[in-house]
């Protein structure tokens, strides 16, 4: 059978998870991770997050072996009772193969976003005064009793409480566990809702907002340095205030990382072995210090693309008390919002966004 359905480009990311598989089965192995129960539980995250795809495509490998067997028992044998049995079953394994393919690719479609673990969720107020600050308060009770529902671990790290009337303005949480990123990345931008307030004493609908950011959390930036390659090392001897040589044997040891230009001098012992050693931990940690700065500040470009400026035409979802509506404005459908909000019971949202962009990506493979 000709794989139609399993493009070279598929095939190089199934095979490439392959191998990221039995990497992280090796890493969970080893005695130093396991000591590690922040590293095992990532790591196990990761592992499980691409166990369907990976043993889905086990399945289909052995289900195209078989079927390539029963072709060259219909080319090949010369027992017209094994051809004629083969005959009959290779379009049922073709059929099943093809079923398991299809099941792999809308597994890989979602298997980078179910290894994210962990993510950062900000809530701030938006427009509309006091009402914005309860809507703030109410929606991140609500996140927070879904995580308890999944089973997620949820830690409060800032909040900026509005005292005048219980509100919030500006809250930011981490959330942790199996599937964070990959139904909470749906709730970034601004959420409108539209209600009579605690605040309003003539009965009046009023319109607020709030905006959500969602950043997957990334894991400590670790440094890789190319010693050998990236790294320019000048040993001399050490430099008085006045740039006057203050010894006669040459233990300075200046390094240059040239990928970044950041240089470190250190002069500090009178051992060559010593300064080095010392120089390369100055230079991981401005390295590591340069990474940092950068991821910070991309994740603060994406943070600043997703909320917007909090004004209501931004809108992905629109939160009609008085009609008991939540319509997320990128489905068809409507929810409750008895629901949504009191039963904080978003599962249905999720599964309905996360069809719906499984189907995009999957026509893009």
């Amino acid at each position: 059978m000709a794989e139609s359905g399993l493009t070279d480009k598929v095939r190089k990311k199934l095979d490439d998870l392959l191998a990221q598989d039995a990497e992280l089965a090796r890493r969970l192995e080893d005695p130093a991770v396991l000591t590690d129960h922040r590293q095992v539980r990532d790591l196990s995250i990761r592992r499980a997050a691409i166990a369907p795809v990976v043993e889905g495509y086990q399945r289909y490998r052995t289900l195209m072996a078989e079927a390539e067997e029963l072709r060259e028992t219909i080319e090949a044998s010369e027992d017209a009772e094994l051809v004629a049995l083969a005959r009959e079953e290779l379009p049922e394994v073709e059929a099943r193969a093809e079923a398991q393919i299809e099941q792999v690719k809308q597994a890989l479609v979602s298997s980078d976003d179910r290894q994210v673990g962990s993510v950062i969720l900000e809530i701030r107020a938006g427009t509309g005064g006091d009402e914005a600050g309860l809507w703030a308060r109410d929606l991140l009770d609500v996140y927070r009793r879904y995580a308890s529902a999944r089973g997620w671990a949820f830690e409060e790290m800032e909040l900026v409480a509005d005292p005048s009337v219980g509100g919030i303005r500006h809250a930011v949480v981490n959330i942790r566990g199996q599937g964070v990123w990959q139904e909470l990345s749906f709730e970034a931008g601004v959420h409108s809702v539209k209600r009579v307030p605690a605040t309003e004493t003539q009965g009046r609908i009023h319109t607020s907002t709030c905006t959500v950011a969602v950043l997957p959390e990334p894991s400590e930036v670790e440094v890789s340095i190319d010693w050998a390659n990236d790294v320019t090392e000048h040993v001399t001897t050490a430099q008085g205030p006045g740039g006057q040589n203050v010894n006669k044997v040459a233990t300075a040891v200046h390094l240059v990382h040239e990928p970044t230009g950041i240089e470190v001098r250190m002069q500090e012992t009178k051992s060559q072995a010593q300064n080095r050693e010392k120089a390369r931990r100055l230079l991981a940690a401005r390295v590591y210090e340069l990474e940092r700065q950068r991821a910070a500040a991309e994740r603060a470009a994406e943070r600043k693309e997703q909320i917007g400026t909090a004004q209501r035409s931004e809108k992905i979802r629109v939160y009609r008390y008085q009609d008991n509506i939540v319509a997320d404005q990128r489905l068809d459908r409507k929810f409750t919002r008895t629901g949504i909000i009191d039963e904080a019971d978003l599962k249905p949202l999720f599964e309905a966004l996360i069809e719906q962009e499984t189907a995009r990506r999957l026509a893009e493979l």
